[in-house]
């Protein structure tokens, strides 16, 4: 006898969602987290008392009746949910060496304001804006298509996702506006997907561009609240997280077509029998490590041996006792461009070889503690900046212990560090003079606490071959084993939390909608920013 009915490897937002789905049915389920904290990318940790969040910086679609609320109250953790709205004025702020542009709540208020700061490109921002509409249109209706002709169906119902939901985003951009920051403004956003605009399908982009337009907000009490919640309902139907809980190895019976997934083994050599199986590691980790490579078709080993990843960075963590306020800093994002082209960012990030001073061409700040005032611990506030970077400089110390890395490793990162600064100062000037708590986390950091092949932040990169059909299936070819998260249909908290719901849909026979029937259980409290 199995000693669960589902085992779940990862307690990221997929892992997490599928595990709760399958227990609200009466199924015994078991996450497993190799990490000592839960969450996958959507974890909080702690540094000398202060909290930061790596992989949560904002969520859209929490409105009544947006997408992401549903999800959360659906799935029965929207009462143990709080989220604080971002400055709806400028929930990302577009920065320039001689300018800020503030993107603001409400896809109409977003094209008004592009207007009137670009008052000669205005007809070229409105057909730009129609087609991103019919795009995302498209995008929902693609989303309701099942069976096994979703893509005639799709031609018919959805047209524009076929015949440009391909195309690269910044072609789609160069056909309709001229202005060099213009172009930035539409494209900067690039880093909530992670490949360049030249790369990256449009579809994808209006995607995570149509998730904004209503607005932004920020889980109280930082990221972590979102496993919290899911844990926590988890528990109460009767399921179980385990931390520190490496897997090994998946276990097979059988072989070839007959081969099925009947349980895991840990490191620690402890093996666990289950019905089902869920992995909610990425791909390179489910198929490469814990499957094996020889457990694989032919066709599967090569298409795996071809992914590519996404792409990495560079993470600063910050407490400073600088007067934020006296800045004019908010809640908003600010996306620093010291070089207007959003390309010139992405062609750095593929660099084998980091060296150089001064400005990197572009970066991600936020002030977490503006977000969220909850969070501040001793009138502290807390701050995190991403770069973008590859992970091939630091290959060179690969497998070392995280602790004990050479000198040359360290110095390295102080120059990083110092580069960074010289990143972010033009929007908060004097800063490494006000620091409290200062630690950079690199690719490998990643690898580390996140077991992210090449410290990847995206899993797959999402490139055309790599999205929609060219994405890898939830349903793998070994039965009894499932798949989810940023390797599969979807990546970001919504998109992963949906690969959760896919795989449980799969494995229960129930349709997705018949797996949100739990808002009962309360509903997420939102906290506006006159509240905050």
């Amino acid at each position: 006898m199995a000693d669960w009915d589902v085992v779940v490897i990862g307690s990221g937002a997929g892992g997490l969602s599928a595990a709760v789905a399958l227990s609200n049915l009466g199924k015994r389920v078991l996450v497993l987290e190799q990490h000592y904290l839960p969450g996958g990318w959507t974890h909080s940790f702690s540094l000398e008392g202060h909290k930061f969040s790596p992989g949560v910086h904002y969520i859209g679609q929490m409105q009544k009746g947006g997408a992401a609320r549903e999800l959360f109250e659906g799935l029965g953790v929207g009462g143990k949910l709080e989220f604080c709205e971002l400055n709806p004025d400028g929930y990302d702020h577009i920065v320039f060496e001689d300018e800020t542009f503030d993107i603001p709540r409400g896809r109409e208020n977003f094209m008004s304001r592009l207007i009137e700061r670009f008052p000669d490109e205005k007809k070229g921002i409105e057909k730009y804006f129609q087609l991103m509409q019919k795009m995302y249109d498209g995008l929902t209706k693609a989303g309701d298509i099942s069976g096994l002709f979703d893509g005639i169906k799709l031609i018919y119902k959805a047209p524009v996702v076929i015949f440009k939901g391909l195309t690269p985003a910044s072609k789609i951009i160069d056909k309709y506006v001229k202005d060099v920051k213009l172009k930035a403004i539409l494209e900067a956003r690039s880093g909530d997907h992670g490949l360049t605009p030249a790369r990256v399908p449009f579809a994808q982009h209006v995607a995570i561009d149509g998730h904004y337009w209503e607005g932004a907000w920020y889980p109280k009490g930082g990221g972590g609240a979102i496993p919290k919640a899911f844990i926590s309902r988890l528990k109460e139907n009767g399921g179980k997280i385990r931390v520190k809980s490496r897997v090994e190895e998946i276990i097979l019976e059988g072989s070839g077509k007959q081969r099925r997934a009947v349980g895991v083994k840990l490191q620690d050599g402890e093996e666990i029998r289950a019905n089902t199986i869920i992995s909610n590691a990425d791909a390179w980790a489910t198929y490469n490590d814990l499957v094996g490579r020889a457990n694989l078709s032919n066709k599967l080993a090569k298409r795996i041996s071809k992914l590519e990843p996404s792409v990495s960075a560079l993470s600063l963590y910050l407490a400073t006792d600088m007067d934020i306020d006296s800045l004019g800093l908010d809640s908003g994002n600010y996306w620093i461009m010291n070089n207007p082209s959003v390309d010139a960012t992405y062609r750095f990030a593929e660099k084998d070889v980091l060296d150089g001073e001064g400005k990197f061409p572009g970066s991600f700040l936020t002030i977490t503690t503006k977000k969220d005032p909850s969070k501040m611990k001793d009138g502290l506030h807390t701050m995190e900046a991403f770069i973008f970077v590859s992970y091939a400089p630091f290959e060179q110390w690969e497998g070392s212990e995280t602790k004990n890395r050479s000198e040359e490793y360290n110095d390295f990162k102080k120059r990083l560090t110092a580069r960074m600064f010289d990143t972010i100062e033009g929007v908060a000037p004097g800063l490494r003079d006000h620091l409290v708590i200062c630690e950079l986390g690199t690719p490998l950091t990643n690898v580390h606490y996140l077991n992210a092949y090449r410290g990847n932040l995206y899993a797959t990169a999402k490139s055309k071959q790599q999205i929609g059909l060219g994405a890898l299936p939830i349903n793998t070819e070994i039965s009894g084993l499932y798949h989810c998260g940023q390797s599969t249909v979807a990546h970001g908290v919504l998109g992963v939390i949906a690969t959760g719901l896919m795989a449980a849909s799969k494995i229960s026979g129930n349709h997705m909608d018949e797996l949100l029937r739990h808002g009962d259980a309360g509903e997420i409290r939102l906290h506006s920013p006159n509240d905050i």
